[in-house]
């Protein structure tokens, strides 16, 4: 994953055009305001060192989900505002993002300069890679970085066929992602621990085959681990549970212990008569669950037996909460356990590395994600890396 083409590697910029694709899919309030500017401020790196280099930066990116129609709702002229604010320079505008309309908007901004293209999403052809728009698209610039991880699974237009027709680089926040990435499942330091949690097993049944073959440990929480709990004939009561799903459960330990993996599953739970704030609740053992229990969070024997298991390990991967994170009290396990892989982390003695939309806000919420390693917040590119599947957008910008 670390033969890719950097910025560094682009020589003579000055005067030249970087098309340049940029995750600005940012929240907007109702009148046009943005909600939150960290992926703003994460193309930062990227935009100033191509600026730096002379260059003109043509930005593209998408908002929302036009499916191939030009929507005003969700033009990308709010945020090409806002981004200027964080940039603390001005950042032109064009209605489009191929043409003459963008041509015209590139040529009026000098090296250095910086204009965001409208919504590539308003072109049916983006989302279906269609060559004749790639081909357009492309005339507007000489090179291309790609600074979007979190569309690197997708083969659009914008992602992966300009990357076919143009030099084509990585950018410093996709950069900063494969690197985390190598180090987490490509070229890690072993023992690796993976936790995975979440509420559904059939959600990361391609996860969970991946990983027991990668990873010397397997932590499993949430509500998906009630599955493999039934499957070993453990009572859940009224949990979360896909019994449908025993014979994959049996199939993934199998795997596992084919391929040399422990599997950590609860050894004690948190149950309650109903899922509700501060409901009245117990801690038991696994085969202790009433008919009319559910489990919603992990114990704190199992959460010692987690943190053993960081302690035996080099390199930890993390996706998906250990229980109900969003309900007090069934955050504890996932907040306790999220501080101990921190602490660890922090102090060098664990690579710690989490994504997936669950994972950023349980660790938000326990306040430790900027102790880990690295955190992604690239939803379901970071889960089809870890399933072992290939990323178009990354692997356009192969050396």
């Amino acid at each position: 994953m670390t033969d890719f083409n950097r910025i560094e590697d682009a020589d003579n910029l000055a005067g030249k055009t970087a098309l340049v694709r940029v995750d600005f899919n940012v929240p907007v309030d109702k009148d046009g305001t943005v909600t939150d500017d960290t992926r703003l401020r994460a193309a930062l790196g990227t935009v100033n060192a191509l600026s730096g280099k002379g260059a003109k930066v043509a930005l593209l990116a998408h908002f929302g989900r036009p499916k191939g129609e030009r929507k005003p709702e969700l033009s990308l002229r709010p945020v090409a505002e806002a981004f200027a604010g964080v940039l603390g320079a001005p950042v032109a505008f064009a209605e489009d993002c191929v043409g003459e309309v963008a041509e015209n908007a590139i040529a009026s901004i000098q090296g250095g300069g910086v204009v965001l293209l409208e919504n590539t999403r308003f072109h049916p052809g983006e989302e279906k890679n269609d060559d004749a728009l790639a081909d357009e698209m492309a005339k507007l610039g000489d090179v291309y970085v790609n600074d979007a991880f979190s569309a690197a699974h997708r083969a659009h237009v914008s992602t992966e066929g300009l990357a076919r027709r143009l030099p084509a680089y990585a950018g410093r926040a996709m950069e900063r992602e494969l690197d985390a990435l190598e180090k987490a499942l490509g070229k890690p330091e072993r023992p690796v621990l993976a936790v995975v949690g979440g509420a559904k097993v059939s959600t990361k049944i391609d996860l969970l085959k991946n990983l027991v073959t990668r990873v010397n440990a397997l932590a499993i929480g949430g509500g998906m681990a009630n599955t493999f709990l039934a499957a070993r004939g453990q009572p859940v009561g009224k949990s979360l549970c896909e019994h449908d799903l025993a014979d994959t459960c049996r199939e993934i330990e199998a795997k596992a212990k084919e391929s040399g993996c422990d599997i950590i599953l609860p050894q004690d739970v948190v149950v309650a008569k109903e899922f509700a704030a501060n409901a009245p609740h117990r801690t038991c053992g696994i085969g202790e669950v009433a008919d009319d229990e559910m489990i919603l969070d992990a114990g704190p024997q199992t959460v010692g037996l987690v943190v053993i298991a960081m302690d035996a390990a080099k390199t930890l991967v993390w996706n998906g909460p250990l229980g109900a994170f969003e309900t007090e009290p069934f955050d504890k396990a996932t907040v306790d356990a999220a501080r101990a892989a921190a602490e660890r982390a922090k102090s060098g003695k664990l690579i710690a590395v989490a994504g997936g939309g669950d994972t950023v806000a349980a660790l938000n919420h326990a306040g430790v994600a900027q102790d880990f390693s690295f955190v992604s917040t690239a939803g379901g590119a970071f889960l089809e890396w870890m399933e072992g599947k290939a990323l178009p957008g990354v692997d356009a910008l192969k050396g």
